[in-house]
């Protein structure tokens, strides 16, 4: 029987309000029980525009391009007739697709759909024409055929009709997955879709890794604009490491359609080819655990040695999705204590070097003694999940990524001890400089560095400033203690909110009727290591400064980088013969070391905000070509000072304009590079020669370097070889910070006068805590002469 003539007004809009929910089974089988049995319903564009391109496409030579919209509507003619290639249509509906293709000479036709109302009407209306063709009643998202079945499989809107926006991508995905499993190697699946974005960027996902996919426009019908172009993506099971582009058999000037569709579709087609081509550049993107499992970075099952793949560990039914890096031994063993590990880092520990970089998790590995290690990192969205509960969810992910010789071992769970026992956030603000800067207070698990070996046990707190740009660097850490500093004051009563903050005990919330506990910054201890590094290299030029102390002329400090200002303030108050100026681009920076770290200027701390490679340069150029006393000079191996006849006035003079000790502590502001401190310009040789020239003779400049790259690293110091006459180096135990001296002068001083020069040191540090001081003259000592 033919088509209906005409339906009434009421019919109509009955039909069109079944179709409200296409995932609906019900929905369904009412509409096709309206339509009735002879009466077939064309999704998207009909056979007369089909019949040339999908012809060629299920050809077994690789696809040509197909009509393009506003092409011939010319068929092209149909290939030998097929009988043995397996053509499964799910979604089948009751469309005239799958009799055009028996008829065309395809013989081995499988159709399906879950309404049972369309396959009986489908069946009684093929079972006598075409006896061959086969028709269930199935579910096309739960497949119910063996792996690699079918040679091809021809969808007509069926995905399209599973991606409602209140089912999000889940019946879609799970549609994909099976169309991959019951795809034969060789196989295409033959998507006719209105390509709209959301459809594409699962589709191209899914099909990314393993596949050759291509997609092309469907003709219109002849002299007729319609509002929707139909396209067809063919994706062709190859090996499965395969990655290539998406192609394409059009252009944009070519589609004459809705504007908006194309344009979306274009944009999901660019986005897809520009993550393929990071790819296969080799950028460090994320892998998704099914494309692992597909083949992206070899066989998962054998182990790969020196492989690392950064990875993000999901699926349906986890709670939680997680970021993740899966590194196999570089050097395998038998000795190893375990196939496959898993180590949990928590979000505090994320950004450290020895779990954020690539050197640093290969001396994980080497420390976990696993064939291979599995590092998941925690984050904020795991904050109120207990560790068991972690576990249990990571289990069966992780368990897909063991190489078989694990022999379904149980894959043991490690965890990578939280050193924040209590965290209180102070304050977050972004600034247009230097990004987004945290301050916090923070209650270590155990007090690690120069500060544990000067307080007594105890649970002590910390003020942190912290520049997102280059979390693995905490820039500034300060002690908070009851009774605060008492080197310095302003002689003003400071009564900014910044001085204080609100204690907590054993790392548990404070309840709130307990007391508060009122802290203040302490500018007596320097809390970071680096930072007495910084001030143990003075020793190479302490005969200068005892000289100087000694005759009450002002040294000359700068420090370019202020972060929170605690290094400025703990030599402003431990040398008072020592004016120190900071200089610092950033004023938001300042402001934030005024009213949460208690930073003062009075008339011996000057800031300047400014750039502090202009600084440096205007300071060379301003400096005085005079000659300066000669201090330190080496006499039958003893120390001797050596002046000049007008050494005294030139010791007293204010005038020449030179700094004595020049420090540079800015981080850089692109740590990607591989340099996290200084920025790049402040290790280039004009900034270099600048330095050289704006310090006194017997001056000292001082460069705090953090980089993981030995090139770097070899670089920074020959490029300050060449500038300057002699060079040292302190390489903290730590092993983040390297801090690097050098000395204008011709006469450097050498390694056996290091001792007698710390004990000047040591003289001229007036620390407040004498174990504070010792740490500096015993950091003294580890001091190493380059040049």
């Amino acid at each position: 029987m033919g088509k209906k003539k005409a339906e009434s007004q009421a019919e109509r809009e009955e039909l069109l309000q079944t179709l409200n929910d296409f995932t609906s089974k019900d929905n369904w089988d009412k509409f096709f029980s309206l339509r009735g049995g002879h009466d077939s319903f064309e999704w998207y564009a009909e056979w007369p525009q089909l019949r040339g391109p999908l012809l060629s496409a299920l050809a077994p030579a690789p696809a040509p391009a197909a009509a393009s919209a506003g092409g011939s509507e010319a068929a092209a003619p149909a290939p030998a007739p097929l009988p043995s290639l397996q053509i499964l249509v799910p979604g089948c509906g009751n469309s005239r697709l799958s009799e055009h293709l028996y008829d065309a000479g395809f013989r081995a036709v499988t159709n399906i759909d879950f309404s049972k109302v369309v396959i009986s009407d489908m069946l009684r209306r093929n079972v006598r024409d075409r006896p061959a063709m086969r028709w269930r009643v199935m579910d096309m998202t739960a497949m119910q055929f063996s792996d690699e079945t079918f040679d091809i499989v021809l969808d007509k809107g069926g995905l399209d009709a599973l991606m409602e926006p209140e089912h999000g991508h889940k019946l879609g995905d799970e549609y994909l997955s099976e169309v991959k499993r019951v795809l034969l190697s060789g196989g295409k699946f033959i998507c006719l879709t209105l390509a709209e974005s959301h459809v594409l960027g699962l589709l191209f996902s899914k099909f990314r890794f393993g596949w050759i996919t291509s997609i092309h426009a469907i003709a219109h019908k002849s002299r007729e604009k319609s509002s929707l172009q139909t396209f067809m993506v063919i994706a062709v099971k190859e090996s499965p490491a395969v990655l290539q582009p998406i192609t394409s058999s059009f252009n944009r000037s070519s589609l004459d359609c809705n504007s908006n569709q194309i344009s979306g579709m274009y944009k999901e087609l660019d986005n897809e080819n520009r993550t393929r081509e990071e790819y296969l550049t080799g950028s460090d993107v994320l892998h998704s655990l099914e494309d692992l499992q597909l083949g992206a970075k070899g066989a998962l099952d054998k182990l790969d040695p020196g492989r690392r793949v950064q990875l993000i560990l999901s699926n349906r039914n986890s709670r939680y999705s997680y970021r993740a890096v899966l590194l196999d031994a570089q050097e395998q063993s038998e000795t190893f204590l375990r196939h496959c590990g898993v180590i949990i880092v928590p979000k505090t520990r994320a950004h450290g070097w020895l779990y954020s970089s690539e050197e640093g998790q290969w001396k994980v590995v080497e420390s976990a003694e696993s064939a291979r290690l599995i590092m998941v990192f925690l984050d904020s969205s795991h904050m109120n999940a207990s560790m068991d509960d972690i576990q249990k969810d990571l289990s069966p992910l992780v368990k897909q990524l063991e190489p078989a010789n694990n022999n379904g071992s149980q894959i043991p769970f490690m965890m990578v001890d939280d050193p924040i026992k209590d965290r209180v956030l102070i304050h977050q603000v972004t600034s247009s400089l230097t990004g987004r800067i945290t301050i916090d207070d923070v209650v270590y698990s155990n007090v690690e560095g120069d500060v544990s070996h000067i307080l007594p046990d105890g649970d002590w707190t910390f003020r942190r400033m912290i520049f997102q740009r280059n979390e693995d660097l905490v820039q500034s850490e300060a002690l908070l203690t009851r009774e605060g500093s008492t080197v310095i004051s302003s002689g003003k009563t400071d009564r900014r909110k910044g001085s204080s903050s609100k204690s907590r005990k054993g790392g548990n919330q404070r309840k709130n009727n307990e007391p508060q506990e009122t802290l203040k910054i302490s500018h007596d201890y320097l809390a970071s290591s680096y930072h007495s590094g910084i001030l143990s290299g003075f020793m190479l030029v302490s005969s200068y400064l005892e000289k100087a102390s000694s005759i009450r002329r002002t040294v000359r400090a700068v420090v370019i980088g202020l972060g929170a200002g605690l290094l400025p303030m703990f030599l402003h108050g431990t040398m008072p013969f020592i004016h120190v100026e900071v200089v610092e681009l950033d004023p938001l920076v300042f402001s934030l070391a005024r009213e949460y770290f208690n930073f003062i200027e009075n008339d011996r701390m000057k800031v300047h905000i400014t750039d502090g490679i202009e600084f440096v340069r205007g300071a060379a150029s301003t400096v005085a070509p005079t000659g300066d006393a000669e201090i330190d000079r080496k006499e039958n191996g003893n120390l001797k000072t050596v002046q000049s006849p007008d050494s005294e006035s030139l010791l007293d003079s204010q005038d020449s304009g030179e700094i004595d000790i020049l420090v540079v502590d800015v981080d850089s502001e692109d740590p990607s590079s591989g340099l996290s401190c200084p920025a790049a310009d402040f290790i280039e040789e004009p900034f270099l020669k600048d330095a050289k020239s704006s310090i006194s003779k017997q001056g000292l400049f001082v460069v705090n370097l953090v980089s993981r790259s030995m090139k770097i690293k070899e670089m920074v110091i020959s490029r300050l070889k060449t500038v300057f006459s002699h060079l040292y180096s302190l390489q903290l135990e730590e092993d983040v910070n390297e801090i690097l001296f050098a000395l204008k002068t011709d006469n450097g001083i050498t390694e056996n006068q290091f001792t007698e020069a710390a004990d000047q040191l040591q003289k001229l540090l007036l620390c407040r805590h004498p174990k504070m001081r010792q740490t500096i003259v015993d950091t003294s000592k580890k001091i190493k002469r380059l040049k």
